[in-house]
Formats: C-alpha cells, structure tokens, sequence
C-alpha cells in the first residue's frame, strides 16, 4: 500500500510517499480502507520531533480516519465487511490507503455523513467538544471567547458553543476569518491584529470578564486572556499554534477567582472512554440537527499530503483540511 512516510524527525518536506507492507488484522482487530485524513495541526510538530509522542520511524503521520472495513481479526463480531467507520488511531498511521485499528475506537458512520465529515469530525471536533463539555464545563447564556476562531478546532468550538446555548465571541486576524466564524454561530469577533484585544474583550463583556476562554493559539493572546477572566472562569489550555508556551503568573488566578484547565482530547479517550462514547453520541446527534457540521476548507491527494500539512501549519486553513489516499 502507499503510505507518507517519516524516516527521520525533521522538516515536514522530507516525507516520503512510498510503498508500505499492508497491514494485516489481529485478534480484535479490523483492516479499514482508508477514503477519508483529517490533518491537524499537531502532525507537523510530530513529523518535526516538536510533540508529545515520538514513534519510531519509519511511521506514517496522522490520527484521524474514515473508510471501509475490508477485512476481520479473530473474534470480531461488532462490525461487518463493508461497515462505513470513523476511528481516531491509536499509534498514528493514518496517512496511508489502509490501517488496522482495535474495534474499541471505532464508530459506524451515520448514513448521512460523508468520509470527509467523518474523519473531521474526531481530533479538531472532539478536542473542542470535550474541551467544552468535560472540561469547561460550559452552561448556556455564559460568554465563550474562541481564539484561532477559523481554524479546525477553533471554528469547531464556536458550532459547540452555539449548541450547548452560549453567547460566542471569535477571535481572528484577518477579516475574512472573522466573517467566516460569523457565518458559523459567532456572535461577536475581534480581529486581534487591528484591535487591542484586552479593550476588546472588556467592551464586549461590560468589564466582567469571560466566563470560558478556548485557547488554542498560545502566546500573546494567553497572556491577555490570563487578565480578562470573569470571576469563576475557565481558561482552557487547547493548544499553542502561535509557537510560544506562555507562562502563567498563578496570582491572577487567586485575584480574579478562575480556573486554568488542560485540554487533551488523546488522553481523554482512553482514560474515560464512557463519557467520550457519550460525546460521540451527542456530535452525531448535533450533526443530524445541523448544529455542529465540520466545514471542509481543502481535499488534498495522498500524495500531496506535505502540501496538506503545511497549508494547516501555515494557519491559512478556515475549517478542516482532508487528505484523500
């Protein structure tokens, strides 16, 4: 099968697409054809030695898919040949015309959504979900700012916050993403670039603060959101795409009363796979009511995947990017 391939951790442009022993389905197991990649931020800085994890190489990137099962392991009964499935991977490997995956992580796909909704709507669509959800705790009629509002999770975020009944505010640098996150719920939208953030911030919610900040920018923008929390509120930890790790002067947090809460979707769907079951239910109950729908910015071929990657790690993208094998 064809696979992109990191040999060695370096520069996104130094992966390889080549040929790769197909998989084969162990106990428990099933062997999907792969129709549909998201791509996330986080591949890149994986690619680059910059993440958390760090697989052996050679290793395809990538952790989100939809497609086919074509082939069955020992004692599998819960899914059939020809079953249309979503499934976040478990060791990266997504960037490739097949994967085998544990049958525990896989999900049928609703007849009305398409490969490319699927497998957009797992890492960006669960990381702001469960962001907002289990760790925000978000109630209808608080405040939610978004920042990287047009990004994958960003504008993922905003569609949730709207579900769950919150007044939203995007945050965005260019105009054209701030009319973009409009288009998909955002109440209001500060064009961080052209507008002083923190007066921003304190204009739209008459002082007060906000009660729920979705951050997975990083940098600057932590920083001043660390000074504009609503007492109660909930600083959420998502991600740093700005490419600086702030740091948290923690007496802020005794003075304006709020939490600081991490954000790691991975984790999340390991440690409590009970309530991620539950939350898979919800977004395919969301998506069916036309709540939360992934927005498919580029479909990308197999083989121009670095071009893929690079196109979301330059944060050009509004929405999600697909890769097709």
């Amino acid at each position: 099968m064809k696979a992109l391939v990191c040999e060695a951790y370096g520069s996104v442009d130094d992966l390889v697409y080549r040929d790769m022993p197909g998989p084969v389905p162990g106990p428990g197991e099933v062997l999907v054809a792969v129709k549909a990649i998201g791509v996330n931020f986080p591949d890149g800085l994986l690619v680059e030695g910059k993440y958390q994890a760090r697989p052996e190489c050679p290793f395809a990137p990538g952790s989100e898919i939809s497609g086919e099962v074509i082939a069955l392991g020992q004692g599998v009964d819960q899914f059939g040949i020809g079953d249309r499935v979503l499934s976040l991977t478990t060791s990266f490997g997504a960037y490739a015309e097949k994967i085998v995956l544990p049958v525990k992580v896989i999900h049928k796909i609703p007849a009305s959504m398409s490969y490319e909704t699927g497998a957009a709507l797992l890492a960006a669509t669960g990381t702001a979900h469960h962001g907002l959800r289990q760790r925000g705790q978000l109630k209808a009629g608080e405040t939610l700012l978004v920042l990287g509002a047009a990004g994958g999770t960003g504008i993922a975020a905003v569609q949730i916050g709207k579900a769950i009944g919150a007044r939203v505010i995007a945050a965005c640098s260019t105009e054209e993403k701030l009319a973009f996150a409009k288009s998909q719920g955002a109440d209001e939208g500060i064009n961080y670039k052209t507008q002083d953030l923190k007066q921003a911030i304190k204009d739209l919610t008459n002082g007060q603060g906000v009660d729920v900040v979705y951050d997975p920018v990083g940098g600057d923008a932590f920083d001043v959101c660390s000074r504009s929390m609503a007492w109660n509120g909930r600083l959420l930890v998502v991600g740093f795409a700005s490419g600086r790790i702030p740091e948290l002067p923690v007496n802020l947090t005794l003075v304006k009363g709020y939490s600081v809460l991490g954000v790691f979707w991975g984790s999340f769907t390991i440690k409590q796979p009970e309530d991620h079951a539950a939350n898979m239910r919800e977004l395919f109950q969301w998506f069916e009511e036309g709540k939360v729908v992934p927005v498919v910015d580029k479909t990308y071929q197999l083989s121009d995947g670095i071009e893929a990657i690079k196109y979301v790690t330059g944060r050009n993208v509004m929405g999600k990017v697909i890769i097709k094998p």
